[in-house]
């Protein structure tokens, strides 16, 4: 009977950790049938079954990380076969492993891609189990024994039960019945809230990320970590110190951090600023008719004035290609934002943003963060960015000195917007009056960006906060 083993999804990766399975010992699968959820450096994949017939065993348990090529789950033969009314018994050919990287393997129309393709959402509907009877012992004698070993016992002889121990792994959690989205699995794991007490109540009944987050606030409501997780993140009092593997998003994000802080010599540049007249701006925004179904924030005017100032200084949307020795100035911009997510700091970005209408921009920075959110970015989504934001004002914070994304020559940190007293000259006389102020601070790649282009495009960001129709000079 055939082994999944984890494929390479197409992005170059050595490994990936099994999130949540979307399939249990007994189930009857068809080919193209997801059958889990693995969390590779850069995103949450639904991995497809190359196999259609009963699954016998899970080999990797839920949070454990496995080399590509690892055998992850065993699939027996279909009900036809197994039954042996039919005569297409898959041969060994049959029974190698499928391309992946052949779209053609899946089954699926032109073009389609095995693993990561867009699928509508099946919930975690599991598959009836059949009868028991002469297909159960059939079964049975699958995971019994493997082909080279010797003859199947009498069916008689086989007793109505699970597969041998040999052959499985431990018990599914009890949460595998619960609705709920694979993000919001993976934040009940490490905050350690057991789903199954929990009443579903999104979408068909499937619990939701603030009902997890809600449960996790409480003392008791929700809190049955396995013994698996006290292990691993103890809260017992007592404990002095608590290891925790680098891994997925965070592994990846330091090794990017790492590169770039040693490769490019970084430059910080701070502006501290009035942007009453940006807040005021929004405000308007807000009540205008085109934007009442779309979010309008202060980051929202940021990232136009951003798009305008790159006009005036494409260096900063340029990088430095040390490889070929050549300075590359991107005639598009590909906005990246910077975002928090229980997974780890994602930066996806809008393609192409410096083409969009404000309205544009604000949708597509909407969809981007709450999809980051909600852990289903995708790697083409965090690929070729030429420049980015980073909003540290959402936690309180003033500023910061950021580091540059590789393949990028600058990134721009946005502090939080706080009422301070600012001196207003008006009529020639000067008073002090509470205004809406924030500090902008730009790092750039001082190889190729020098201080008077790093210093011009700061400046003539912050000259649209201060009066957003000084943005029709752009």
């Amino acid at each position: 009977m055939p082994e999944y083993k984890l494929p390479d999804v197409g992005e170059g990766l050595t490994e990936a950790e099994v999130v949540a399975w979307r399939v249990k010992v007994g189930d009857v699968i068809e080919v193209n049938e997801i059958v889990c959820d693995i969390e590779t450096a850069k995103s949450i994949v639904e991995l497809p079954s190359p196999y259609a017939g009963e699954v016998t065993a899970l080999l990797v348990p839920e949070g454990e990380t496995v080399a590509v090529g690892t055998p992850i789950i065993r699939i027996g033969a279909d009900e036809g076969a197994a039954a042996g009314a039919s005569p297409a018994t898959p041969t060994p050919e049959a029974e190698m492993d499928i391309d992946l990287s052949n779209p053609a393997a899946s089954g699926g129309g032109e073009g389609e891609s095995l693993v990561g393709r867009n699928k509508a959402d099946r919930g975690p509907t599991r598959r009836a189990r059949r009868a028991p009877g002469a297909e159960a012992a059939n079964k049975q004698a699958q995971a019994a024994f493997d082909p080279g070993t010797s003859p199947a016992p009498e069916l008689e002889e086989l007793p109505e039960v699970s597969p041998p121990p040999a052959q499985t792994t431990p018990a599914a959690p009890s949460d595998v019945r619960v609705l709920a989205k694979p993000p919001v699995r993976k934040l009940a794991k490490d905050l350690g809230v057991d789903l199954s007490s929990l009443a579903g109540e999104g979408p068909q009944g499937s619990v939701t990320r603030e009902q997890v987050q809600a449960a996790a606030a409480s003392p008791v409501a929700g809190r049955a970590a396995s013994a698996g997780e006290r292990a691993s993140r103890p809260l017992a009092t007592g404990e002095r110190e608590t290891r925790e593997p680098i891994k997925g998003v965070r592994k990846m994000m330091g090794q990017a951090m790492v590169d770039s802080a040693f490769t490019a010599p970084h430059v910080t540049e701070w502006v501290t600023l009035d942007a009453t007249r940006t807040m005021e701006l929004v405000e308007r925004l807000k009540s205008h008719r085109e934007f009442r179904d779309v979010k309008v924030s202060p980051l929202l005017v940021l990232a136009k004035a951003c798009l305008l100032a790159i006009r005036r200084t494409p260096e900063i949307n340029s990088f430095w290609d040390e490889a070929a020795q050549e300075v590359v100035y991107k005639h598009y911009v590909n906005l990246g934002i910077a975002a928090a997510t229980p997974r780890g700091l994602v930066v996806p970005n809008v393609k192409d943003a410096d083409a969009m209408t404000l309205r544009e921009l604000a949708e597509a920075l909407g969809g981007l963060t709450a999809t980051a959110r909600e852990g289903k970015t995708q790697p083409a989504d965090m690929s070729g960015g030429s420049f980015t934001i980073t909003n540290v004002g959402v936690f309180g914070v003033d500023a910061g000195t950021p580091i540059i994304n590789p393949g990028e020559s600058a990134i721009l940190c946005f502090g939080s917007i706080t009422r301070k007293p600012w001196v207003v000259v008006e009529d020639g006389e000067e008073r002090i009056v509470p205004r809406h102020v924030t500090t902008l601070a730009l790092s750039f790649d001082h190889r190729h960006v020098d201080g008077e282009k790093g210093s011009r495009f700061l400046a003539d960001v912050a000259a649209i906060l201060e009066d957003p129709a000084s943005a029709l000079l752009f």
